[in-house]
């Protein structure tokens, strides 16, 4: 995150926080990309983190699901 990169992938970046640092993350993320304009591409099974994405795409057995 440091040297700003395009595209950040985060793969369950609050998997096992609590909820402050949970939050914490999240809003680092979401200034890194208001910021530097940065692509964040997030794996998470949290669907109340998902809602916070501007796009979300659903994966299930495999298949992206619409």
């Amino acid at each position: 995150i440091i040297t700003h990169p395009a595209i950040i992938l985060a793969d369950e970046p609050t998997g096992n926080l609590d909820s402050k640092a949970s939050e914490e993350i999240m809003e680092l993320l979401k200034l890194s990309n208001k910021k530097y304009k940065q692509t964040i591409i997030m794996i998470t099974h949290n669907l109340e983190l998902a809602a916070q994405a501007d796009r979300v795409i659903t994966i299930e057995d495999g298949h992206i699901k619409e």
